[in-house]
């Protein structure tokens, strides 16, 4: 028989032990966060549900409907064209000042001689082709943004009149950007690939293009890891009117 000081069943107020607690609040955290998981899941799986789209899921459906947008826009603008052409009270000179205008705008179509730049990603085992150069690195087997600057401005500089990238007309405020390996021009996005577009004197093109020390240098690229580069000579070609905004948008200060 154990005496009373032992006993669990004396009179004095029970004492609880620091790790029971513990042991309890654990418990009651693991319930609140079971319960707080089932009422926001609702039945679904929260890990894998389809309904949540992936970035890149989202991007390609704003593409998409820029795209649309683009499409509608052109269509308006025609048949405001269309009006305003019907009976608009302008005289002669000031309607060939407008096209001339718009020509060089870019939101007039463009019809004339013309070339094609194409530029694609290397294949992904690709190895070095040639002695004295290193196996690539994954950097080196994609299209950057700088190649096809090089070439959209290779291509003005040799005096194209008009340039379309991918299905859409470059304009003065036009920017070609890559995230990725991925084109992002006027809100759309483009996948290799990438072909460039130009109505102006075909040899004066290819010779700028020849000329150009950042091409020179991707030409390395070309030869040595199999980026793609092909150039072809169109005939007559007709480029599409810019038809696309052109507002300007820019950052304002916070007041």
């Amino acid at each position: 028989m154990s005496n009373s000081a032992d006993s669990p069943r004396t009179g004095s107020t029970p004492r609880f032990r620091p790790v029971r607690m513990l042991t309890a609040g654990v418990f009651a955290l693991a319930g609140l966060l079971f319960i707080t998981s089932f009422n926001t899941a609702k039945g679904t799986n929260i890990r894998t549900d389809a309904s949540l789209l992936k970035l890149s899921d989202l991007i390609q459906e704003h593409s998409r409907k820029n795209g649309e947008l683009d499409e509608a826009n052109g269509a308006l603008r025609s048949r405001v064209e269309s009006l305003a052409e019907a009976d608009d009270g302008s005289t002669s000179a000031e309607d060939e000042k407008l096209t001339a205008l718009e020509k060089n705008a870019g939101t007039r179509k463009l019809k004339g001689r013309a070339i094609t730049v194409t530029l694609n990603d290397a294949p992904p085992n690709a190895t070095a082709k040639l002695p004295g150069y290193p196996e690539p690195q994954p950097d080196y087997l994609v299209i950057h943004q700088q190649d096809l600057q090089a070439v959209v401005n290779a291509l003005w500089k040799g005096g194209a009149d008009g340039i379309k990238v991918m299905d859409q007309r470059l304009i003065s405020t036009s920017a070609v950007r890559c995230v990725g390996n991925t084109l992002i021009l006027q809100g759309r996005v483009y996948s290799p690939p990438y072909r460039i577009q130009a109505v102006g004197d075909p040899e004066k093109l290819q010779k700028a293009l020849a000329d150009s020390p950042a091409i020179q240098n991707y030409m390395v690229y070309v030869n040595v890891y199999g980026l793609g580069w092909k150039v072809t000579e169109d005939g007559t070609v007709t480029l599409p009117g810019y038809s696309g905004t052109v507002d300007l948008h820019y950052a304002k200060p916070v007041e």
